[in-house]
């Protein structure tokens, strides 16, 4: 009997911004192979419908919940980690992974232009949601002596990308971030790695997609050629997240087509008629 069961039977995982894009084909991945996934963002709406999508994935019945919730928030982030908990022992297991995927930016454009209130709600909706999911979610995974934390940087992190603004920084935090919490938790049996996915094709890119220039030089700097899609992030994440990984750990996983290879994108045709060609090289008047 217990050789039918799938292969994530009995694990309750928590994925944040899990209403779409990357987040939803994570939770997607994950419902397929038996766990029971709740996902977060901060959409009702868009969480209901990805709840309804999820349900037809799922080998059996109630393995799907959902909490608005917005990350920046530590009750809510506790709250979506209790509901994931709960979740995941109603079918056997508890609370044994959460992928941190809510991410987002609001700082395109020069250093020099960036304003500070788009640069800390950056920062703070992909940093700092990604250390409340881990603060929360790491204590109970601690009691129960195993679990796998898996965090959603960027090859923003490691390649420049100049005129992201705080984009790659807030991604090269969480890469750290991981590093330190990998180190500090291991000791508790918890695994936490991270993902640095090249140009994904999802709503988040929408205006980056939007400029064939753009494109193409991001297919010029990708030596397989083709952007990625949600699934070839979800596939990583299921891998860290399952049995299979159980001797990985602290670790930045390049999921991008091999771009972490050449350089960072060119994204001056986007944004040199917005800003100016003199306020992309710091001259403000």
């Amino acid at each position: 009997m217990a050789q039918d069961l799938p292969i994530l039977h009995g694990y309750g995982i928590l994925v944040t911004g899990g209403g779409s894009g990357i987040g939803l084909a994570c939770a997607r991945r994950l419902v397929s192979d038996g766990a029971a996934v709740t996902i977060a963002g901060r959409s009702p709406e868009r969480l209901e419908a990805a709840v309804t999508e999820l349900e037809t994935f799922a080998p059996g019945d109630g393995l799907v919940g959902m909490l608005s919730t917005d990350v920046t928030d530590e009750a809510q982030v506790c709250e979506a980690v209790g509901l994931a908990d709960a979740l995941g022992k109603r079918h056997g297991g508890g609370l044994k992974g959460v992928v941190a995927c809510a991410g987002g930016s609001e700082t395109i454009g020069p250093l020099t232009l960036t304003l500070r209130e788009g640069w800390d709600r950056t920062l703070a909706t992909n940093l700092t949601g990604t250390f409340l999911a881990i603060k929360h979610a790491a204590p109970r995974m601690a009691k129960a002596g195993a679990g796998s934390i898996v965090g959603i940087s960027s090859i923003a992190s490691s390649n420049t990308h100049r005129w992201f603004g705080a984009y790659g920084v807030a991604k090269a935090a969480i890469d750290h971030l991981c590093m330190l919490a990998a180190d500090e938790l291991g000791a508790s049996g918890i695994r936490v790695n991270s993902i640095r996915p090249g140009l994904v094709e999802t709503g988040l890119v929408v205006g980056l997609m939007g400029s064939p220039a753009v494109l193409q030089d991001y297919l010029d700097c990708t030596p397989l050629g083709r952007f990625g899609q949600p699934e070839d992030v979800a596939n990583l994440a299921r891998f860290l997240i399952g049995p299979e990984s159980s001797w990985i750990t602290g670790q930045t996983i390049n999921a991008d087509g091999g771009h972490s290879l050449r350089r960072g994108p060119d994204i001056r045709p986007l944004v040199e008629p917005v800003f100016g060609a003199e306020a992309l090289r710091g001259v403000v008047s």
